[in-house]
């Protein structure tokens, strides 16, 4: 697919700079730029990129102010980042998608099925599951009894949905990810041994929101495990039993949360977070990576850092200890050492 830059303003409301009649039809970074390509800047230190690109166009800000000729045909927007993602968002949209239901799948004969799907060969739909509107499932997937699928949810290879799962509209789960296996339950007996406690709750996963590859996420011991509309996981998140995670919350990869915890909305995890069970998180805590929540936290738009984690800031002037405390630890021998030389006593 081409467009010329005239139309790309035209779908993002930007001003040209330069031949609105230059056509692109690919994508690249600024710093990796080539002809037909279109590019974007957004972060201050990759400016210099701008004067050397060959990217035939540039998404740059309002404010941008060249400091030397730009060969490459501007376009100012508000906010490149965010034109970038719609242009990306509406050309993603226009690429062909599968339909209709390939060979080689079962499908029970009273599940219910939506308009204009996809079901990939290999795949398996069961008894009473509802598969909405525009839904694409693609090969390798295993819907399990009564599971409910809402309108234009992309459902890619190798998932596997446990039955009683709800999933909303427009959400998309990524490869090998796997919804609604039991919960870790086990009660410790006799002679050391554990027995297994049944996981007869469910997962609900609300509208729009996104899972990565390899995703896991644990139904309920009882009542359900909640994954509430906007939410985003990273690949590699494992979700426990009862968990309930607030609207808009973004994991990056490998956290983990434990059961019967609570996040709160509008959240942001680093990487490899963890959180203890039966936790709570208010709204908007920042978690920076390797972080490890074991205690509640109770002050909305807090950001924590560590293991265990601590307020951001005491945690930084903790490190700066941290970094010195051979120097510190030898400074105490010699103390200790003068100390003993001279008889004194410390009270």
């Amino acid at each position: 697919m081409e467009f010329t830059a005239k139309q790309i303003a035209e779908i993002l409301n930007g001003k040209i700079e330069g031949d609105e009649n230059a056509i692109v039809n690919n994508f690249a970074k600024i710093e990796e730029g080539k002809p037909n390509a279109i590019s974007f800047l957004a972060n201050p230190k990759y400016t210099h990129y701008i004067y050397e690109t060959e990217s035939s166009i540039v998404l740059v800000n309002e404010d941008f102010e060249p400091q030397k000729k730009i060969n490459s045909t501007l376009i100012r927007v508000p906010d490149a980042y965010k034109a970038l993602a719609k242009l990306l968002d509406v050309y993603n949209s226009m690429m062909e998608k599968p339909n209709g239901i390939e060979k080689n799948t079962h499908i029970h004969k009273k599940a219910k099925l939506g308009k204009d799907i996809y079901v990939g060969a290999f795949s398996y739909i069961g008894k009473e599951a509802v598969i909405g509107d525009n839904v694409l499932i693609y090969p390798g997937c295993y819907i399990g009894n009564n599971v409910s699928i809402g309108d234009n949810t992309i459902i890619y290879p190798g998932v596997k949905i446990y039955y009683n799962t709800i999933i909303g509209k427009n959400c998309v789960i990524h490869a090998g990810s796997v919804i609604g296996a039991d919960g870790f339950g086990f009660a410790p007996v006799q002679d050391d041994a554990f027995v297994k406690i049944a996981q007869i709750g469910n997962v609900i996963i609300e509208d729009n929101v996104e899972l990565g590859a390899l995703v896991t996420i644990d139904r309920a011991t009882m009542g359900s495990t909640i994954i509430r509309t906007g939410v985003r996981l990273d690949n590699h998140n494992h979700v426990a039993h009862n968990v309930e995670i607030g609207r808009n919350t973004v994991i990056a990869a490998q956290g983990g949360i434990a059961g019967s915890s609570k996040i709160g909305e509008n959240c942001m995890f680093g990487g490899q977070v963890g959180i203890a069970p039966h936790i709570l998180v208010a709204n908007g805590t920042k978690v920076a990576a390797t972080g490890a929540i074991s205690n509640t936290i109770k002050t909305e738009n807090t950001a924590v850092m560590g293991a265990p984690a601590i307020e951001i800031s005491n945690f930084r002037r903790s490190f700066i200890h941290f970094r010195n405390l051979d120097k510190i630890v030898k400074k105490l021998e010699k103390l200790e050492k003068i100390i003993e030389e001279n008889n004194l006593t410390i009270e």
